[in-house]
């Protein structure tokens, strides 16, 4: 029985593990290292949460091999980025860059920022503009009549 229990959880863990390692051979350490970065950088059109790197998906393996092609023919990193936005949009960048569509997403933190000072400023101006009113005497009777009876 325990040999059935060892050969079934043996043939689960096969199934799960069937990922793919693959190796490339590249002509300098520097090809190797643009590749890895690049491969982080861009995201997988069908996971859309992983990057290439990570993913096991067929057409993540497929970029992965342009990805390399494309390195080994000369291209610099701005042509390979280029080539991905130009065949999948600008979704498969996780920094997509600054254009037209994406001025909003990259200023919003310094708008909200500025908007956020501006407030502060504003309300901290309109608290200082306030005038301080002093208690009339029966308010001030009664408040130290409730701190004279309060038990400490």
């Amino acid at each position: 029985m325990k040999h059935v229990l060892a050969t079934l959880v043996c043939l689960a863990t096969v199934g799960l593990c069937h990922a793919v390692i693959e190796t490339y051979e590249f002509t300098s350490p520097e090809l190797e290292a643009r590749y890895h970065s690049l491969s982080q950088e861009l995201r997988c059109p069908k996971c859309q949460n992983q990057n290439i790197a990570d993913s096991n998906a067929p057409i993540a393996r497929d970029l992965r091999v342009v990805l390399y092609e494309q390195l080994e023919a000369g291209a610099t990193d701005d042509e390979i980025l280029d080539f991905m936005v130009a065949r999948y949009g600008e979704f498969v960048r996780y920094r997509p860059g600054v254009d037209q569509n994406t001025a909003l997403l990259w200023g919003a933190p310094a708008i909200l920022l500025i908007l956020g000072a501006i407030g502060l400023a504003w309300h901290f101006r309109q608290r200082s503009a306030q005038p301080v009113t002093q208690l009339t005497a029966t308010e001030q009777a009664e408040l130290d009549r409730l701190l004279r009876d309060s038990p400490s």
